[in-house]
């Protein structure tokens, strides 16, 4: 058994550099690229370390549940981290949230967040209790990029069903109203 969790890690590390050589050839930021590798080699690690071939995924269960906490509590205190993100790529800082419509679409919209860490969770908790190395590995594919794509499509139809039809957009978030408490 041990040896197979070495063949394992072995292989998502060479995996892994493959991906690191393909995204910085295609122009992605070093430090992101390296924060993946960096992510399986301590799950490679923890594996490892446990004897436990499920444990390679321990990591990511983790940071998904945390995920679900931070997201929802950046809502509850009405600081959407969707905004927060979009705020920042647009280089609007916070102005966003002097504007309650472009406040209460975020808040929405990062509700669809929480969903899709609830999601990750909800599938990889049985799978992990279960010792379904196999399954948690094909779930982490099903659930990486196919369901951040279905995320962002999401959260931009709320986005767009929230604001009203008047607003300026996202671009432009309407200032004049008084910070909201």
């Amino acid at each position: 058994m041990f040896h197979s969790i070495w063949a394992g890690s072995a292989g998502a590390l060479i995996c892994a550099l493959g991906v690191v050589v393909w995204r910085l050839r295609r122009g992605d930021k070093p430090r992101a690229v390296l924060l993946g590798l960096l992510g399986v080699c301590v799950a490679a690690l923890i594996a490892l370390r446990t004897g436990k071939a499920e444990d390679f995924f321990l990591l990511q269960l983790l940071s998904n549940g945390a995920s679900v906490l931070v997201w929802a509590i950046s809502i509850v205190v009405r600081w959407p981290l969707l905004g927060v993100v979009v705020g920042a790529v647009l280089g609007q800082k916070t102005r966003w949230r002097r504007d309650p419509e472009l406040l209460r679409a975020y808040s929405r919209a990062s509700w669809v967040w929480v969903l899709q860490y609830v999601i990750r969770v909800a599938v990889f908790l049985p799978l992990y209790a279960a010792e379904q190395t196999g399954a948690l590995a094909a779930a982490r594919i099903a659930l990486s990029w196919p369901l951040v794509a279905a995320c962002l499509a999401v959260s931009w139809w709320v986005i767009q069903r929230t604001l009203p039809a008047d607003h300026p957009g996202l671009r432009h978030p309407v200032v004049d109203s008084p910070q909201p408490v």
